[in-house]
């Protein structure tokens, strides 16, 4: 079997888009999915296939059942197991003691951005806020994540893609449930 997680986006924020954990389980259970676990509130879904399914299936296969069952559509994306715990040992910001791992925030994209796109955004200065852009992963250190320039909209609107962001706690804690 292998292990997928699967983030939401933009569920349960300020009494909008509401879905509730045991009812989200129950949608992926209803696709197939075993071992299906909820992480907190925000729309973390770990649960394991037989089958080995391309993210971009899975991501349509979740957005469908969601939009189905709701008035709304979720944008979702789906890692991996290997792919999550690339993410957690990839962070330059562990690099330096400095970084405060209280500031430090991974949005996650439905794909690698274009590199014309990239080089637009990579010399841009937000200080003291600080963005590494690596694969599907931009790395964010900001000491105020609600009023951040560097938000998932920022990203969409500059790379084309999907973006959704966890902070780091939220990170590590699935790795811990993924066993990485």
């Amino acid at each position: 079997m292998t292990t997928y997680i699967s983030i939401l986006r933009g569920i349960n924020v300020g009494g909008q888009r509401k879905i509730l954990m045991a009812d989200l389980k129950t949608l992926y259970e209803n696709l197939g999915f075993k071992d299906v676990v909820t992480y907190i509130q925000s729309g973390n879904v770990i649960f394991k296939t037989e089958n080995l399914m391309d993210a971009m299936d899975l991501t349509q296969k979740i957005e469908k059942v969601i939009s189905d069952n709701y008035p709304f559509t979720v944008p979702v994306l789906v890692r991996t197991q290997t792919e999550w715990h690339h993410v957690l040992i990839s962070n330059p910001f562990l690099k330096d003691n400095a970084y405060d791992l209280e500031k430090v925030y991974v949005t996650f994209l439905d794909k690698s951005p274009d590199n014309m796109l990239l080089d637009k955004i990579k010399n841009l200065d937000f200080a003291p806020e600080q963005f590494i852009i690596l694969d599907k992963a931009v790395y964010l250190y900001t000491s105020d994540y609600g009023n951040t320039k560097l938000s998932n909209h920022f990203f969409e609107k500059k790379l084309k893609v999907k973006a959704t962001t966890r902070n780091w706690k939220t990170v590590q804690q699935i790795c811990k449930y993924i066993g990485t």
